[in-house]
């Protein structure tokens, strides 16, 4: 890979061929790479296939964290966690929203309540219209203890499924509904559609989807879609029992998790599509750029555990990047990139100056066919010996005592700080408190459970050896951050949680 600093001016385009006046970033919170069909054959997601065919697919993407705060102020301020304020949230960084409403372009930005995107942590900032879904929870008792405990709606669904299934069919109607819309797709996707519709060109939009979040809990139709013949919301049923019941989880059960799973993706897709179809009815598909992205994976037991515990392993890290540009199509990119080059890619796009404290490059080189951008300089081909590797990227977490503690931690201080670093073919893991050192072979161990670094040949040593000092750099920055935050959060005594935003957490499994 090779990279290229220069960037366009607010008049330049971003290719002679390809003319973009709106972006539309699409973010799907817990989505697995393997789950969408342009990275496996075995899946069906025709919207996100559709984006595939189109553009570029970049098969190396990764998330810089393990879950939505982690890693969602490298995709929205292209900067590590904690690197700004020493926090989780963005309060002090230079949004992408930020960067583009100050060029002059409309923002808007849609959540489906997600607790930790909320303006708690500064997600708001830049957008002219914001909206995190979170008070949608209600003030009843009912929809509390329902937003809570979503496990509760298997339940519902089980219940309610054949009455709802012959009132679609009476009124010849599909039953794409959910019984109750816990994860805000439609709020999301009407908001999304407004404010297409009464927003003028040029335009920045953010969609953020938790369908694919624990507990999975799809519209019957898909999960009959994704299943062999007659099985539905019975498997939602005993899935979410046991799990919710702490019981064993084996076989029968992980698969049912995974079909429920696959059945939220699907879900996801058909609103992508009705979200696509929209910038069709007003008239700006052909001039809007679609990118697409998991904040972080899931886990179904590769590591012993379900959901998206403090771990660094590619199925958490390694995630789906899709971009559709118009007069753009780049194929499939091999080469490693992280989620910070969202913001500037976007902004790239709309022909704006990237803020100089984002840590991504710009992704438009390789939309156009070329080489992607490496993470931070550039390969050296004409160097003595093998070429100078790209700078790797770098994923962080914390833990606790106990991978599933809670409260899940949140800040450095909560447990022992991880970072991982990758390249094309490896994933360095070190615990930076424990001095303890995990290393894998993707291309030869893609499940990652082969520890290379007890006991190293020549060559894994030097991997070692190149990515310690990246691993030891970045921890480093994040402690002096941590440091100087956990003081001025003494001083300042710490804002809390509101009573809506805390209901919503709970309900994400986040205590």
């Amino acid at each position: 890979m090779t990279s290229d600093s220069s960037t366009p001016s607010a008049a330049d385009a971003p290719s002679d061929d390809a003319t973009v006046s709106n972006v539309v970033l699409v973010t799907v919170d817990s989505l697995r790479v393997d789950a969408v069909s342009p990275y496996d054959d075995d899946r069906r997601s025709p919207v996100i296939d559709g984006l595939a065919n189109g553009g570029t697919v970049f098969d190396r993407a990764f998330a810089t964290g393990n879950w939505t705060p982690f890693s969602f102020p490298s995709i929205l301020a292209s900067e590590p966690v904690f690197a700004r304020s020493g926090d989780i949230g963005v309060d002090e960084s230079v949004t992408l929203a930020e960067a583009l409403s100050e060029a002059g372009i409309a923002t808007g930005g849609f959540n489906a309540a997600n607790g930790f995107l909320t303006d708690h942590w500064g997600y708001p900032d830049g957008f002219d219209e914001f909206e995190p879904f979170v008070t949608s929870v209600g003030s009843s008792r009912y929809s509390r203890y329902l937003a809570a405990h979503p496990t509760v709606e298997a339940w519902i669904q089980l219940a309610s499924s054949p009455i709802r299934r012959l009132g679609s069919r009476l009124r010849g109607e599909s039953d794409d509904r959910p019984f109750l819309d816990a994860s805000r797709m439609f709020d999301v996707e009407d908001a999304a559609t407004g404010f297409v519709d009464d927003t003028d060109e040029p335009f920045f939009l953010w969609v953020h989807y938790m369908d694919t979040h624990t507990p999975y809990v799809p519209a019957p139709r898909y999960i009959r879609e994704v299943s062999d013949g007659i099985v539905g919301t019975h498997q939602m049923l005993h899935a979410h029992a046991r799990t919710s019941l702490g019981l064993e989880v084996g076989e029968r059960t992980l698969r049912e998790l995974r079909t429920l799973y696959q059945a939220t993706v699907r879900q996801v897709d058909a609103s992508i599509g009705r979200l696509l179809d929209s910038l069709e009815g007003a008239g700006v598909a052909d001039d809007t750029a679609v990118l697409l992205a998991g904040d972080h994976g899931e886990e179904f037991q590769e590591h012993g555990h379900l959901a998206h515990y403090p771990k660094l392993y590619d199925e958490l890290i390694h995630v789906p990047l899709v971009a559709d540009v118009p007069g753009l199509d780049g194929g499939r990119v091999d080469g490693h990139v992280g989620l910070d080059a969202i913001p500037p890619t976007a902004a790239d796009l709309l022909g704006v100056d990237p803020a100089p404290e984002w840590h991504g490059e710009s992704l438009v080189p390789a939309l156009g066919g070329d080489d992607a951008p490496s993470e931070a300089g550039e390969a050296d081909a004409d160097a003595d010996g093998p070429d100078v590797p790209d700078d790797p990227v770098v994923s962080v977490t914390v833990r606790g005592e106990e991978v599933t503690q809670q409260p899940i931690p949140r800040a450095l201080s909560d447990g022992d700080l991880f970072v991982s670093a990758r390249d094309d073919d490896w994933t360095y893991i070190e615990n930076v408190d424990a001095g303890e050192r995990e290393l894998y072979h993707r291309p030869s161990d893609p499940t990652q459970q082969e520890n290379l670094a007890v006991d190293p040949n020549e060559e894994e040593q030097a991997v070692i050896d190149r990515f310690v000092p990246v691993v030891d750099t970045h921890a480093e920055l994040l402690r002096e951050r941590g440091a100087a935050a956990e003081a001025a959060a003494a001083e300042r005594g710490e804002e809390e949680v509101d009573e809506d935003l805390e209901a919503r957490l709970e309900a994400l499994g986040y205590k």
